[in-house]
């Protein structure tokens, strides 16, 4: 659970895992990938999500729910329990075949965004990029928005997916982008 050692279903199925920071919209995102309303708890306070969780979709590939990270007011004792947990999934899952990262329109990475980047770039776990909330903005600025977003990222804005939990927008593309990444070969040659 909140151990890098902790419970976890058989690894049978391909995994995609979801990382961003607390409240991001991670649950939302999920609940609204997944054409239903309680897929994921959503929860108003953010940190609640506190181990890995695990969804086993028609039993073809599993989505991986990972703790948030960066929220300042979860003890320091916390926030050095979980990174362990994350790092180790995502080191040490047989079946990890990508993650999608999460950011919000709204606020530019944070250190942490960045330190997670860097991480799964070095892993070189294919990822997927989800921009959050985007509803929260005017049309006419989320565009300049993405590419602002996408220069900091050293993207190309067609990398992202505009995403937003409340209209629906991106919903389609995303689950296209998951169907494509779960067609594709794993990353690692020796999985």
């Amino acid at each position: 659970m909140s151990k890098r050692d902790g419970w976890r279903p058989e690894p049978s199925y391909p995994e995609i895992a979801f990382v961003g920071r607390s409240n991001v919209g991670k649950s939302s995102l999920l609940n609204k990938l997944m054409k239903r309303k309680a897929f994921a708890r959503v929860s108003n306070t953010p940190g609640r999500t506190r181990e890995i969780h695990f969804f086993d979709v028609n039993k073809q590939f599993v989505l991986a729910d990972l703790p948030g990270y960066g929220y300042a007011r979860i003890s320091k004792e916390r926030k050095a329990e979980w990174r362990p947990l994350i790092e180790g999934y995502l080191t040490d899952s047989p079946k990890l075949w990508g993650v999608v990262q999460l950011l919000d329109v709204r606020h530019d990475p944070t250190a942490d965004d960045m330190v997670m980047l860097d991480f799964l770039a070095e892993l070189g776990v294919p990822t997927i990029f989800a921009v959050t909330k985007v509803d929260k903005l005017t049309k006419a600025a989320v565009g300049p928005r993405i590419g602002a977003l996408a220069n900091q990222l050293g993207l190309d804005p067609d990398q992202i997916v505009p995403f937003s939990a409340t209209t629906g927008q991106g919903r389609d593309e995303l689950a296209a982008a998951l169907m494509e990444l779960l067609d594709t070969p794993h990353w690692k040659p020796d999985a």
